[in-house]
C-alpha cells in the first residue's frame, strides 16, 4: 500500500477521552474513531489489526475442530426467557419490541440460540460430539463504557459451544478449546495467565479465565508461585486467619466514639488494631436488606455475596436513608448486635473474640462483642476479596495480586440450558438423555486493546508480526530524490513479491515525520533509502530494536523476509 492512497489519520496530541495507553494509541494512530459512549468504529489500520485477530482465532478454532456459523444478532426473548437469563442480564441487555408489540434484545452472549440450533437439527446420539463457533458483535448496555475498545457497548466475541453425551466428552471438549486458547493468545504476542474464575451469569460446574496482566486491568488476579495456584478475585478462596485478640469473656460495653464513622477514624481514636474491628455493612439484594460483617481491615468481594444470597441482580450499598431506618442511625455506625435484618459473616469473624462493632447508635460502638452470646449470624462464608500476603488455599504459601484484562472465558456448563430449554438426545437403547455443554468465548475486539496494553513504548505500537496491520515499511528519506524514490519501489515491490504486507512511504512529507508515523503504527520493520542509495546501502530497523544497521539492499530484503516469516 502507498501511504499517500492510505487513510491514516494519525494524531500528534492525546485525546482528551483516552485514560490507558491502548486507548490513546488506537486514537492518535487512527486505528479507530468514537461513535458514541463504547461504541467505535475501525479505520483501514484498526480493521487489518482486527482481521489479523480475527484469522487467528479462526485458524485455531478449526484446526481444534470446531465448525464456524453465524447467528442472527437481533433475537427473539423466548430463548431468554426460559432459561432465566430476560431477568438476569437486567438492564445491560439492550431491549426492544417489534411493531407487533414482541419482545427482542440485540445479543449479549448465544447459549440460548445454539442450544436451540441443536434441539431443532441433531437427535442421534451417533451425531455427538459437536463444537459450533461464530465470530460476531455483541451487544450490552454497559454502565461505564470506558477504555476504548477494553469496555464497551458494542464489541466482537468469539464463542462456541461444546455438546457431549456425558461428562468425559465434555472434559476432553473443555480440554481442547483449553489449548487452542492457549495456542490463540500465545500466537497473539499476549504474556497472559489462566485462572480460576466465577462463572457469573453464564452459570455452570467450573471454569477459567485467560488473563493479560496490565496495571489498567478491571479484574484483580490472585496467584501463588510456589504451587502455580491462579485464580481472580471472585473465585479465589480465602483461608481465615486468627489475630491476636484478648481472651476470655467480658462483658459487653456500650463506648461513646464521636465523629468516628471509619476504621482509620476507630484505629485512630481508640488505639487498636483494624483487626481487632469487625465492619458491618448493608446491601439490598434484589428486594430484600441484609447486613455483611467482614474484619475491619477486609472488604467485601460482591459477587461472593451474590453468589451465597443466590441474587439476580448485584448487591448495592443500601442508601443513606435506608441505613438509617434499619439501624436508627447515622451512616457508619451499624453492628449486627439486636439488627432487625438478617447478618451474613465471613469466616474470620467465627475466629475473632471480644472484638469492636458499630452499637447502631451515632457516635457509639460496642466492644467485647463475642458470637453467640451478642449476636448470631445466620451464615458464616468466605464472603472477602483475597490480598497480597494471604495464604494460598493449595499449598499455604503466599498469596500475590494483580489487575488483569480478560481475554478469554471458559465454562463447563454441564446442563444448565439443555435442561432449561430441553435440549436432549436419544441414546442407543432409544432412551432420552440430556446434553452436556461448554462454553468458550474469546473478546475479540478487547484482544486488540490487550496487545497495544502490552507492545508499546513512548513512541508508539510495537506489533508483534502476527496482528500487525502491516508487516514492513520502505520509506524513502527524500521523496524529491528521484534515486531514492526508484529504489525504494523497487524494494517494496520485491518484498511484496516476497508475500510481505509492506507500506511504500511515497507521501511529500519531512523523513521525520515519516519515522515518527511508523513509529507511531508499529510496523515491526523497516527499510530506509538514504544518501548512500547510489551505493547499494540502506538502513535496517526492527521497531523493537535498539538502532538502525547498514546493509546491502539484497541483504535488506533477505533480512525483512527472514525476519517475518519468523515471527508470523
Amino acid at each position: 500500500m502507498r501511504m499517500s492512497k492510505l487513510l491514516m489519520p494519525t494524531l500528534r496530541e492525546v485525546p482528551a477521552e483516552a485514560e490507558i495507553t491502548s486507548h490513546k494509541l488506537m486514537l492518535r494512530a487512527g486505528l479507530i474513531r468514537k461513535l458514541a459512549a463504547g461504541i467505535y468504529s475501525y479505520l483501514p489500520l484498526g480493521l487489518k489489526f482486527y482481521k489479523k485477530v480475527e484469522n487467528i482465532v479462526r485458524e485455531e478454532m478449526d484446526r481444534a475442530g470446531a465448525q464456524e456459523l453465524l447467528m442472527a444478532a437481533l433475537l427473539p426473548a423466548e430463548a431468554y426467557m426460559a432459561s432465566g437469563r430476560w431477568e438476569v442480564f437486567g438492564p445491560n441487555m439492550f431491549k426492544l419490541k417489534d411493531r407487533n408489540d414482541r419482545d427482542f434484545c440485540l445479543g449479549p452472549t448465544h447459549e440460548e440460540l445454539f442450544t436451540q440450533t441443536m434441539i431443532n437439527e441433531v437427535h442421534s446420539y451417533k451425531e455427538y460430539p459437536k463444537t459450533l463457533y461464530q465470530i460476531q458483535t455483541k451487544y450490552r448496555d454497559e454502565a461505564r463504557p470506558r477504555f476504548g475498545l477494553m469496555r464497551g457497548r458494542e464489541f466482537v466475541m468469539k464463542d462456541a459451544y461444546s455438546f457431549d453425551l456425558d461428562e468425559a466428552g465434555l472434559d476432553k471438549s473443555y480440554k481442547i478449546m483449553y489449548d487452542a486458547y492457549c495456542r490463540i493468545f500465545t500466537r497473539l504476542g499476549l504474556d497472559f495467565t489462566i485462572v480460576d474464575a466465577d462463572s457469573g451469569a453464564m452459570g455452570g460446574s467450573g471454569s477459567q479465565e485467560f488473563m493479560v496482566k496490565s496495571p489498567v486491568g478491571e479484574d484483580g488476579i490472585a496467584y501463588c508461585d510456589s504451587c502455580g495456584y491462579a485464580a481472580n478475585y471472585e473465585k479465589a478462596e480465602c483461608v481465615p486467619e486468627r489475630k491476636p485478640s484478648e481472651e476470655g469473656e467480658k462483658p459487653l460495653e456500650k463506648i461513646h466514639t464521636p465523629n468516628a464513622h471509619t476504621i482509620e477514624e476507630l484505629v485512630a481514636f481508640m488505639g487498636a488494631e483494624p483487626y481487632n474491628f469487625a465492619k458491618t455493612i448493608i446491601y439490598k439484594a434484589d428486594d430484600k436488606y441484609v447486613a455483611v460483617m467482614v474484619r475491619g481491615d477486609r472488604e467485601v468481594n460482591e459477587v461472593k455475596l451474590k453468589n451465597l444470597l443466590g441474587c439476580t441482580d448485584d448487591p448495592e450499598l443500601a442508601e443513606p436513608a435506608a441505613v438509617r431506618e434499619i439501624t436508627h442511625a447515622e451512616v457508619g455506625f451499624a453492628g449486627p448486635v439486636g439488627i432487625g435484618i438478617p447478618v451474613y459473616a465471613d469466616k474470620e469473624i467465627e475466629l475473632m473474640e471480644n472484638f469492636i462493632v458499630g452499637a447502631n447508635e451515632t457516635d457509639m460502638h460496642y466492644k467485647n462483642v463475642r458470637l453467640g452470646r451478642d449476636f448470631t449470624p445466620e451464615l458464616f462464608a468466605d464472603i472477602r476479596t483475597i490480598e497480597t500476603g494471604d495464604k494460598c488455599p493449595h499449598c499455604g504459601g503466599e498469596i500475590k495480586t494483580a489487575q488483569g484484562i480478560e481475554v478469554g472465558h471458559i465454562f463447563k456448563l454441564g446442563t444448565k440450558y439443555s435442561d432449561a430449554l430441553g435440549l436432549k438426545y436419544l441414546d442407543e437403547n432409544g432412551k432420552s438423555q440430556t446434553v452436556i455443554m461448554g462454553c468458550y468465548g474469546i473478546g475479540v475486539s478487547r484482544c486488540l486493546a490487550a496487545v497495544i496494553e502490552q507492545c508499546n513504548d513512548e513512541n508508539g505500537i510495537i506489533f508483534p508480526v502476527s496482528v500487525a496491520p502491516y508487516e514492513a515499511v520502505v520509506i524513502p528519506v527524500n521523496n524529491k530524490q528521484e534515486e531514492q524514490m526508484h529504489l525504494a519501489e523497487e524494494i517494496y515491490d520485491r518484498l511484496k513479491a516476497e508475500g510481505i504486507d509492506a507500506l511504500f512511504d511515497d507521501r511529500a512529507e519531512r523523513a521525520g515525520v515519516k519515522f515518527k508515523d511508523a513509529d507511531l503504527i508499529g510496523v515491526p520493520v523497516r527499510i530506509v533509502v538514504g544518501k548512500k542509495c547510489g551505493e547499494g546501502i540502506v538502513e535496517y530497523k526492527e521497531r523493537a530494536g535498539e538502532s538502525a544497521v547498514e546493509k546491502t539492499v539484497n541483504d535488506a530484503v533477505a533480512d525483512v523476509v527472514k525476519f517475518i516469516k519468523e515471527n508470523r
